[in-house]
């Protein structure tokens, strides 16, 4: 059994941390949020006043937080007051540049540290079954393997300190053009007088293939566990997704790479977000390209 700190039990944070315990961890949690904590409480996480109680005698910090900024603080505040040795291991999606800042912060208090977003939304925490991307050195990595394993489908080590996060940014990019062209294809198909089946039976079997379309698809009917099917209630926010296509478009700026579909994917989900959708699915933007004032 490891003591585990987890500060940030939200919608991802509270299930798992609910993993952790079920996995024979001791889990010492802390929220800003009161009902987050009695949600916590529940699965069996010991809920604590403060950072700094979680963190006393804590083997394994791992904190879940909205913004880099959060996640800076929350560092600068807890590393001086950990135990010796303690891994940190960040799942917040936020950007690189603040990832290695957090990596700087543990390495001057001698303390091992990864970032390691996750993919695969509040499904995949509750199941388990999250794909984690971890930046690191290998000594690093090493530890937090096994504390990652009971929340995770998958475990990918993709190089150093702030590499998790640029893959996180790298595959959301992909995931919010491809959601946005297999919408389009949807629209389009309804204007041609193609029934959504058709399109899927055929697209889902030849080339335009892809995870948007064959495990999320847009449209209600073809894939009865897509939001879609449940008026588009997340799953993955519209807003989560624009908060990650505006990281992809930092980093692409700050890098100097050329991203046109990434931009553009980006200013589509703010106008879908301005429309007052950032509470449901990132696959309701379906909805915004028919025109639609959902």
């Amino acid at each position: 059994m490891t003591t585990i700190a987890f500060i940030g039990l939200g919608n991802m944070g509270n299930p798992m941390a609910a993993n952790l315990v079920k996995a024979g961890h001791k889990v010492q949690g802390f929220d800003l949020i009161a009902e987050n904590l009695n949600t916590a409480r529940e699965h069996g996480v010991t809920v604590m006043a403060n950072a700094d109680a979680a963190v006393k005698d804590a083997e394994v910090i791992i904190t879940m937080l909205p913004a880099g900024k959060h996640v800076i603080s929350v560092y600068e505040d807890i590393a001086p007051k950990a135990a010796k040795g303690a891994l940190f291991i960040d799942c917040s999606t936020v950007d690189v540049e603040s990832a290695r800042k957090a990596h700087a912060i543990a390495a001057r208090h001698n303390l091992p540290s990864v970032d390691a977003p996750v993919s695969g939304g509040t499904g995949g925490a509750a199941a388990g079954t999250l794909t984690f991307m971890a930046g690191g050195s290998d000594e690093a990595f090493a530890k937090a393997e096994p504390i990652l394993k009971p929340m995770a489908g998958r475990i990918v080590h993709c190089g150093g300190d702030g590499a998790g996060q640029a893959a996180k940014i790298c595959n959301n990019m992909i995931l919010g053009i491809s959601m946005i062209g297999v919408a389009e294809a949807f629209v389009l198909a309804e204007k041609l007088g193609l029934s959504h089946q058709a399109l899927f039976d055929v697209a889902s079997t030849s080339s335009g293939q892809c995870w948007s379309l064959t495990t999320y698809c847009p449209v209600p009917g073809p894939v009865p566990s897509s939001p879609a099917n449940r008026d588009y209630k997340p799953g993955f926010a519209a807003a989560l997704m624009l908060k990650d296509l505006k990281l992809s478009q930092e980093a692409a700026q700050g890098s100097g790479a050329v991203t046109p579909l990434g931009a553009e994917a980006a200013q589509l989900y703010a106008l879908y977000n301005a429309q007052g959708q950032g509470g449901a699915d990132f696959s309701g933007i379906i909805n915004f390209l028919r025109g639609a004032e959902k």
